[in-house]
């Protein structure tokens, strides 16, 4: 399959090392701010840091010098095979119906940010999406998942409900748990499988980067079991 182009916003999976990240892509912390019940309930956005046009990203979770890399992959011999699925989305996703949405769960790509479950949980609304109230919390909780795992669909219109976001990467931080968490790949950034193979292309992706998910290179949300921690801020010397 064709590599995009290297001026595209892409990341590129490197076998057994980093991510290489092409475009011009902002990279920022992505972090979940809780309510007062303790659930997800919205994204803080933090400042941008410094990066060229061209960066590599730490994927074994070892790195001295993260979210970058700085070589240690090599040192521990990383094995990032991945064995993920190239199945196109609408392949994996189990459909929950309801009145006038219906909400699409392919669960292994469950990146475990949990903006599913407050509010009586997205699977049970689903069903009381005529009530607009519902419809639009609805809307905003399936919208925040990050992986993608969870899409509200269009029955009228027969297609996806996605929100609008800017082509970046957020550096997920999840205090609730204590960790670190995935790379949030947003505004359909193109992801190239380490042979060359372009994943489908989504709106929300989310790449492991603690080292030892099951499904590289996606995350599976084994960074919460592990409390996997990561060092901020890098400095621009230790870019890529």
């Amino acid at each position: 399959m064709t590599i995009p182009r290297t001026d595209a916003a892409q990341v590129i999976v490197t076998a057994n090392g980093p991510y290489i990240v092409t475009g011009h892509v902002s990279l920022a912390l992505l972090t979940i701010i809780i309510d007062a019940h303790g659930g997800s309930e919205e994204w803080a956005r933090g400042e941008a840091l410094p990066t060229k046009a061209k960066y590599a990203l730490c994927r074994c979770g070892h790195s001295a010098h993260k979210p970058f890399c700085d070589g240690t992959h090599a040192k521990i011999d990383f094995d990032g095979t991945e064995t993920a699925s190239r199945a196109p989305y609408l392949e994996q996703a189990q459909v929950f119906d309801g009145p006038v949405l219906a909400l699409l769960d392919a669960e292994k790509l469950c990146a475990f940010a949990r903006f599913c479950d407050p509010n009586g949980r997205v699977w049970n609304q689903a069903a009381e999406t005529d009530d607009p109230q519902v419809r639009a919390m609805f809307l905003r909780q399936v919208g925040n998942c990050p992986a993608g795992r969870l899409v509200a669909w269009d029955k009228a219109a027969g297609a996806p409900v996605e929100p609008t976001l800017p082509i970046s990467i957020g550096l997920v931080e999840d205090p609730a748990e204590g960790c670190s968490g995935p790379l949030a790949l947003q505004g359909n950034i193109a992801v190239i499988a380490a042979d060359g193979f372009a994943y489908e292309l989504r709106n929300r992706v989310t790449l492991c980067r603690c080292g030892e998910s099951s499904n590289k290179p996606f995350c599976d949300g084994t960074h919460a079991a592990i409390k996997f921690k990561a060092d901020y801020p890098a400095t621009e010397q230790h870019m890529r």
